[in-house]
C-alpha cells in the first residue's frame, strides 16, 4: 500500500521567484534588519517518568541556557532578553524563563518572559525574539522552551480547595473544625491534569484518530510512517547530526545523560499487535504511530545579524517570514501545517519547489499524513483554504531526514527550536538554500516559518 494512498501529483503552478530576489525582498522590503540563528543546544529528549523525573522544569531549562553559553562563549551581560515556551506550568516557576535564567547565573538586570502557545510555544518564543529585534528593543536574544510532564499539577476538587482557602482566614481552632465539619463527602477528591481540548472536551488522540478516518488513513500507512521517523532518527544519531544535543548531568546525581531514550526501530509486525490506544476497537492511532509523553528543554541563540558579525559570530541561518494560523479546534484541530504551508509561502513570495528542507513536528503519524493529502488536495484547498487548486505535496527526500517527534520526542514547550535548528543544520548538510518549518497546536493553531541558509563566505 502507498504511504499516502491514491492521490494526485500534480503541483499548483506558481510564479516563478528566484531565491536570490527573493532574499533581497524578505530583508528589505520593510526596512527591518536581518535576524540569525547563531546556535541552538537541547537536553537530550526524554521519555516522561525516566532520567528526569525527580527535578523541576526549571533545571532542564537552566542546564540547557548554561550550555547555549558555553557553546556560543556568550558573554552573560550580552544578553538583551530571554523568552521561553512551556505549557505545563510549575505554579512556583509560573515565568520560567526568569527563574532559569537568574539559577544559570545571568545578571538580575536582563528580562525574561514565558509564551506559551501549546505545541508551538517553543516556536513563539523564537517569532517574540524576532520582534524584540525588528523593533528595536534587543540585539542580542535567547529563546527556548521547556516541558516537564514527569510531575505534572494534580489539584485538589474544587469543593476541597474552597474550603481550604476558608479555613484559612478563620483564626480559631474551634472554627476550623465547625467549617471542615461542613465539608460534604462529594467535595473531598483530586482533578487530575486533564488531556483534553477545553472547547470540544476532546483528546488529541481522539481527534487524530477521526482526521485519520476523514481521510482514509490505514494503520499500517500510520505505522509505516513512524517506522521511517524512529529509522531516520536512529541514523542521525549514529551520524552525529543531531549537534544540538548535549550531555546533561542529572542536578544531585552522576547519571549523564547523552541520547534521546524514545527512539525505538521497532518491526512492523510488532507494532501491528499494539492495541488501538484511543478509540477502541476499531482506531488506528496507537502508541507505536504516536509522540510520546517527553521531558527536555532547548535554547537558541537568536540575533541581528549585525550584532551577531560584531561579536565574530558565524549564523546557521536567516530567519524570514513567519505565519500563524487558526482553524476549527474540533474537526481540524491537528491541520496547522496543511493551512501554514501555503500561507508562508506566499507571504515569502516562494513556491513550493523553491524549498529544499522541510521539518514538521509530528504529533501523530495520521496526522502528519492527513496534513500531506489536505496539500494535495484540489478539494480541500477549494472547500476550505479559498484557493483555485491545490497546494502540492512535499517531496519525502526532502521531508524530517532526521526523524522527528515521533521518534525524537516532543516536550510540548521544547520542540519548536529544535525544528528550526534541524531544519538549518540540514540546509548546510544538505547544500540547501531555504527551508519550511511547520507545527500543529492545540486551540486549532499552527505555524509556519521560513529558513534561508547562512552563505558559506
Amino acid at each position: 500500500m502507498p504511504l499516502f494512498g491514491k492521490v494526485a501529483r500534480q503541483v499548483l503552478p506558481i510564479a516563478n521567484v528566484s531565491s536570490i530576489r527573493m532574499a533581497s525582498k524578505v530583508a528589505t522590503a520593510s526596512k527591518m534588519p536581518n535576524i540569525v540563528l547563531v546556535d541552538a543546544c537541547r537536553t537530550p529528549f526524554c521519555l516522561s517518568g525516566t532520567h528526569y523525573k525527580n527535578l523541576l522544569a526549571y533545571d532542564l531549562m537552566r542546564g540547557a541556557l548554561i550550555q547555549l553559553v558555553s557553546k556560543t562563549k556568550l558573554p552573560k551581560d550580552a544578553l538583551d532578553h530571554v523568552v521561553v515556551g512551556t505549557v505545563v506550568q510549575e505554579a512556583r516557576t509560573s515565568n520560567i524563563a526568569r527563574e532559569a535564567l537568574l539559577t544559570a547565573g545571568f545578571s538580575d538586570k536582563i528580562p525574561a518572559h514565558t509564551v506559551t502557545m501549546a505545541c508551538i510555544s517553543a516556536n513563539q518564543a523564537i517569532t517574540s525574539c524576532m520582534g524584540l529585534i525588528a523593533s528595536g528593543q534587543a540585539d542580542t536574544t535567547v529563546a527556548g522552551g521547556v516541558e516537564f510532564l514527569s510531575d505534572v499539577p494534580i489539584r485538589l476538587s474544587r469543593g476541597l480547595r474552597k474550603k481550604l482557602i476558608e479555613m484559612n482566614k478563620i483564626k480559631s481552632v474551634g472554627g476550623m473544625i465547625g467549617s471542615l465539619a461542613s465539608l460534604k463527602l462529594k467535595d473531598i477528591g483530586l482533578e487530575p491534569l486533564s488531556v483534553s481540548e477545553f472547547s470540544s472536551n476532546e483528546t488529541m488522540g481522539h481527534s487524530a484518530d477521526r482526521l485519520t478516518s476523514a481521510f482514509k488513513i490505514s494503520r499500517s500507512e500510520q505505522d509505516t510512517y513512524s517506522l521511517r521517523s524512529h529509522t531516520l532518527a536512529a541514523k542521525a544519531t549514529k551520524e552525529g547530526n543531531l549537534s544540538d544535543l548535549f550531555p546533561f548531568q542529572v542536578p544531585g546525581t552522576a547519571n549523564v545523560v547523552s541520547v534521546d531514550n524514545g527512539i525505538r526501530v521497532s518491526t512492523p509486525e510488532q507494532m501491528a499487535k499494539l492495541r488501538p490506544a484511543f478509540i477502541r476497537p476499531y482506531g488506528t492511532v496507537t502508541a507505536a504511530n504516536s509522540s510520546f509523553l517527553t521531558d527536555g528543554a532547548s535554547a537558541a541563540l537568536i540575533m541581528s545579524e549585525e550584532k551577531a558579525l560584531q561579536m565574530g559570530y558565524k549564523p546557521k541561518a536567516y530567519l524570514r517570514q513567519f505565519v500563524y494560523v487558526s482553524q476549527d479546534p474540533k474537526d481540524q484541530l491537528l491541520l496547522g501545517p496543511a493551512y501554514a504551508t501555503p500561507a508562508v509561502l506566499k507571504k515569502a513570495g516562494l513556491s513550493l519547489s523553491d524549498i529544499d528542507v522541510f521539518e514538521f513536528h509530528e504529533a501523530f503519524a495520521g496526522q502528519i499524513l492527513a496534513n500531506l493529502k489536505a496539500l494535495d488536495s484540489d478539494w480541500f484547498a477549494q472547500k476550505y483554504m479559498g484557493r483555485s487548486s491545490k497546494v502540492g505535496v512535499p517531496q519525502l527526500d526532502k521531508f524530517n531526514l532526521w526523524g522527528g517527534s515521533l521518534s525524537i520526542g516532543h516536550p510540548f514547550g521544547a520542540t519548536g527550536t529544535r525544528l528550526v535548528y534541524h531544519a538549518a543544520e540540514r540546509l548546510r548538510k544538505e547544500d540547501g538554500k531555504f527551508a519550511l518549518v511547520a507545527a500543529c497546536a492545540a486551540g486549532g493553531q499552527g505555524h509556519g516559518i521560513i529558513v534561508e541558509r547562512y552563505p558559506s563566505k
